[in-house]
């Protein structure tokens, strides 16, 4: 079984949801897409959780590894 990657679970994600918002499938199958998202969800949260743990610990600050936490205001402009 191929390794599932956050990408690919993000991916699956957005189409359950967009396939639940469509409102085409049955009572069973909706049910069945919904606990398939929640386990994606759970996943893609994991990993999120384990790269800011990366992320923290290679902070490097005045030549010592510091945690600095990440805030909203550290985050790039994307435009």
């Amino acid at each position: 079984m191929a390794r599932k990657t956050f990408e690919d679970a993000l991916e699956k994600l957005e189409s359950i949801t967009h396939e639940l918002e469509g409102g085409e499938l049955s009572l069973e199958a909706s049910l069945k897409k919904f606990d398939e998202g929640i386990k994606l969800a759970d996943f893609c949260n994991n990993k999120l959780e384990e790269s800011q743990r990366k992320v923290s610990l290679l902070m490097e600050k005045n030549g010592q590894l510091q945690e600095t936490p990440f805030t909203g205001a550290d985050k790039v402009n994307e435009s």
